[in-house]
């Protein structure tokens, strides 16, 4: 092995320690209340600035955290998509919302801190931003994801679409960490396994893409 490709591994080693740490240092914590010093001592740093080093930023930071879990999705998205076709069941298209996630958190083993993560960083508007940004660009199936439900739902307005679709995203967000947080806890949960939590967020999604609309005025 050359000198070359050593050094190469060693710094993708340290990068990898360095994702790891932050991760579980923001869903625990909070992203604002980490130092990048804790994150080097976490992942077994000696030098305080190595966050710095490798990544640049706390931004970028979390821009390589969002990355990385947008490409795993991504690929489970896909699949379920191509799977079924041109449906017009409405629960076949919320389900590729759902279920790619869950079953990429269930892949990640316990514990873990994805879903804890993504709560803490959507519910801020600057790094909100940037993980937008990051899932937009690694998922080319969103559109079709997009088309299938406007197929289903061919009467509801753009503006109300636009509302159901932030709602759906927040309601996954937000139960996908509360299950991590009470298994990471070893808390009980309210279904046993997440092909379990995947079907009770698919049928409370599809009810709310069926709810009726009130008519503003």
């Amino acid at each position: 092995m050359s000198d070359r490709t050593r050094r190469d591994e060693q710094v993708n080693a340290t990068r990898e320690a360095l994702l790891r740490a932050a991760e579980r240092l923001f869903a625990e914590h909070g992203v604002h209340a980490v130092a990048n010093r804790q994150i080097s001592e976490a992942a077994g740093q000696g030098n305080n600035a190595a966050v710095s080093y490798h990544f640049g930023t706390k931004v970028d930071l979390v821009r390589a955290l969002a990355r990385r879990h947008a490409e795993g999705i991504e690929a489970g998205r896909l699949r379920m998509v191509a799977g079924v076709g041109g449906s017009a069941e409405l629960r076949d298209w919320v389900a590729c919302a759902v279920r790619p996630v869950t079953e990429y958190v269930e892949g990640l083993g316990t514990p873990s801190w994805y879903g804890r993560f993504i709560a803490q960083v959507t519910a801020d508007p600057a790094l909100r931003a940037v993980t937008t940004e990051e899932f937009a660009a690694a998922s080319p199936s969103m559109r079709k994801l997009q088309e299938g439900l406007n197929r289903c739902l061919p009467d509801l307005s753009a503006e109300v679409h636009a509302e159901r679709s932030a709602m759906t995203r927040h309601l996954v967000t937000q139960m996908v960490a509360e299950r991590e947080r009470a298994l990471a806890a070893g808390d009980p949960t309210p279904r046993a396994d997440w092909r379990g939590t995947a079907d009770g967020l698919i049928d409370a999604v599809v009810a709310l893409w069926q709810a009726p609309v009130t008519r503003e005025g």
